[in-house]
């Protein structure tokens, strides 16, 4: 394996400079070919698992490899178990696939009713213009809680009290299509006693926007970071010039990896360039597993418990990471080679009337790549305003309160296969159906939401119908 890692970056920068050939079409059957490698078939429960073709040996083992850490828990530090200790001393979950099940989407609740950990918190606050804020939103995006950081921690270690505990409170809402129907919506409180209890570390900012975040499914990752900037930036109109009501806009941010600015196009307000960026703070966050890119430890000063936690020993009296560059390396080529569910289209009413009522100006069905093979992601990867109904009152980069990335919907149809039960949607889960995530479109969608809704019933399925089957 030592061998390996002396040519992951040359494999690492190999795979992503294939399609560098410039933008050209292919055949029917050249496009078939690109299915079968990048594309499955199957109706088990690890739809979302299975590795793309035409890995060599050694590609084969750096995925093994990243699938492992990936899947196994890690352990307090220090430990025997030294490849995988360094948990904590604040975390979630001890396990990244604890939040994505099978590489699926995560759900609010457990099977016994209390809240998962694959819904965490996250905290922001309004900047009072002060240097260290303007360069906390220049390079994060937004400015963390001082208390309790820009995420709370469910968990703590051995003499480490946990940060808090979410809570969730529903009021219900009531929908009327114009031909009588009615669907009930669950819309979450918001504020300080909605969201949160048994705060262990002191009060907490009165000013604290608080979101709530459901693990999305890890489905195309890499194909979607195959996309170059310029191809996600073509589709902006910021100012609506065309007039259509619909005014996307690329989220531009830091990248740790990097050190510079450029497209976001993961997490749910596209904060993370690329999935590197997005595994590394994901391993940081919920895991507190310090790497290159996150490389303090994920306490605030007031935590002074945290802060005296043992923590993994040094080597040779230079510091090292929980989650090495390498292992970190090959958690990201792990999610970056996972087949994307094939999609066979046969609702072709519900085609037409997805298109009709504009809900494809958002969810653009498909790129083409730069060696001609076609992604259908079924999302500009921009950020639009959602309404108020949807807004977190977070700020992101340039991720307004209200504005939130397009959700791909590719594989929708196949969360519950791999679940076993039906998959909660949106941001925070609140929609139980694809139905409720179609009505809680406002602000942009506005439009197309009405157009939804003074469809006949039977339309209206077609359309539901027709995205479970991409």
């Amino acid at each position: 394996m030592k061998q390996n890692f002396k040519s992951f970056k040359h494999l690492f920068l190999t795979s992503s400079v294939v399609f560098t050939t410039g933008l050209f079409a292919v055949s029917n059957n050249t496009q078939i070919q690109y299915d079968k490698k990048y594309t499955t078939l199957t109706k088990t429960n690890k739809v979302f698992m299975k590795q793309i073709g035409g890995l060599n040996d050694e590609e084969q083992d750096i995925f093994m490899l990243g699938k492992s850490f990936f899947t196994i828990p890690w352990v307090e530090a220090p430990s025997a178990t030294t490849a995988r200790d360094g948990l904590g001393p604040l975390f979630n979950s001890n396990t990244c696939i604890n939040c994505h099940p099978k590489n699926g989407i995560g759900s609010v609740y457990n099977k016994n009713n209390t809240i998962s950990r694959n819904y965490v918190t996250r905290l922001s606050i309004p900047s009072n213009g002060s240097f260290e804020h303007k360069k906390m939103l220049q390079y994060s995006g937004f400015v963390q809680e001082p208390n309790y950081g820009e995420q709370i921690s469910i968990n703590g270690v051995e003499s480490v009290p946990y940060e808090a505990k979410a809570v969730i409170k529903y009021e219900n809402i009531t929908v009327k299509y114009p031909d009588g129907q009615t669907v009930t919506l669950k819309k979450p409180f918001h504020g300080i006693e909605h969201q949160l209890k048994d705060l262990q570390y002191g009060a907490i900012d009165k000013n604290v926007s608080i979101t709530n975040r459901l693990a999305p499914a890890l489905i195309g990752l890499g194909l979607l970071e195959k996309l170059t900037d310029k191809q996600i930036l073509e589709n902006q109109d910021i100012n609506d010039a065309n007039n259509d009501g619909i005014s996307g806009k690329a989220n531009i941010v830091y990248s740790v990896e990097y050190k510079d600015f450029r497209v976001g196009r993961y997490t749910w307000k596209g904060s993370a360039p690329t999935v590197v960026h997005q595994s590394a703070a994901a391993a940081f966050n919920d895991m507190s597993l310090s790497n290159i890119y996150f490389p303090k430890e994920n306490c605030t000063t007031s935590q002074k418990e945290c802060l005296k936690a043992p923590k993994g020993d040094d080597i040779g009296g230079k510091k090292t990471f929980d989650l090495p560059k390498q292992r970190l390396d090959a958690i990201a080529f792990y999610l970056t080679n996972l087949k994307v569910p094939y999609s066979k289209i046969t609702q072709k009413e519900g085609e037409k009337l997805f298109s009709s009522v504009g809900c494809a100006k958002c969810h653009t069905p498909s790129f083409t790549l730069e060696n001609g093979y076609k992604i259908k992601p079924f999302s500009d990867l921009l950020l639009h305003d959602m309404g108020e109904g949807l807004s977190d009152g977070r700020v992101e980069f340039k991720a307004g309160k209200n504005e939130w990335k397009t959700a791909p919907l590719w594989g929708i149809g196949k969360y519950k296969l791999a679940l076993g039960k039906e998959p909660e949607l949106l941001h925070d889960g609140r929609a139980k159906t694809i139905e409720e995530a179609i009505l809680w479109h406002g602000g942009e969608a506005t439009n197309s939401t009405n157009a939804f809704k003074n469809l006949a019933k039977d339309q209206r399925e077609s359309i539901i119908k027709y995205i479970k089957e991409l």
